[in-house]
């Protein structure tokens, strides 16, 4: 993108959707970032790490991707503010969010389908096409979660979990269509947003998800060469 088109963005109200976008879903990630450290008993550097590694990924890969650098998340303090009151937030008032049933997975899901929807609106608006764009959007609502649960060395929810990417390129996909016809951006990502998170939220209550590879177990595998 040449400099006078990212100025013309810069200056838009595009921009301050999807920095609103943003701020919100890195406050979410954030906290699902955190309730997963506390969770595993890190201490308080260790929960703010984790915090910040799970907020900002998903917007950091999306930045690199379309050329923003450097990325938002590393050029612009609110970021990093949000990022580390939530992580405080969470560490000391945890036992009180724990009343909710799996704060870390609700956290996740809300910052999964803001995530999905600024990452779609923010590649539009530097010029990508639709289809790229809603593919750029999954990515940045999966990213963060990503480097969650590896930090945590644990297997990503979006390689085990119910719908998770999935859901993330459904709301990113209504947000390239509505730009495509039109509609309002505000619009666009609200019904975008709302989508990915009833998707999401469904999938996790009705188990629902994708067909799973099944490998033949060792016992499975003796028996059938040692039949006839």
């Amino acid at each position: 993108m040449n400099g006078v088109a990212a100025q013309v963005v810069e200056g838009s109200f595009g921009q301050w959707f999807v920095l609103f976008l943003d701020i919100m879903g890195t406050f979410a990630f954030a906290v699902s970032g955190a309730g997963a450290g506390v969770r595993r008993e890190l201490d308080f550097f260790g929960v703010l790490v984790l915090s910040f590694a799970a907020a900002v990924s998903g917007g950091v890969l999306r930045d690199v991707l379309i050329g923003a650098v450097p990325p938002a998340a590393l050029s612009d303090w609110r970021y990093l503010a949000t990022a580390v009151t939530a992580g405080t937030i969470t560490f000391w008032w945890y036992p009180l969010m724990n009343q909710l049933k799996n704060p870390v997975q609700w956290f996740d899901t809300a910052g999964l389908s803001l995530f999905a929807v600024a990452g779609t609106q923010k590649a539009l608006a530097y010029g990508l096409s639709p289809p790229m764009a809603a593919l750029l959007g999954m990515l940045t609502g999966i990213g963060g979660g990503m480097v969650r649960d590896i930090l945590l060395s644990e297997v990503p929810s979006v390689l085990r979990s119910e719908l998770y990417a999935v859901a993330a390129l459904v709301g990113a996909i209504i947000v390239a269509v509505g730009e495509a016809l039109g509609l309002h951006p505000i619009l666009s990502a609200l019904l975008g947003a709302a989508s990915c998170f009833a998707l999401r939220t469904a999938a996790i209550r009705l188990r629902l998800q994708l067909p799973v590879a099944r490998v033949p177990r060792r016992e499975d595998v003796s028996q059938a060469d040692e039949s006839p």
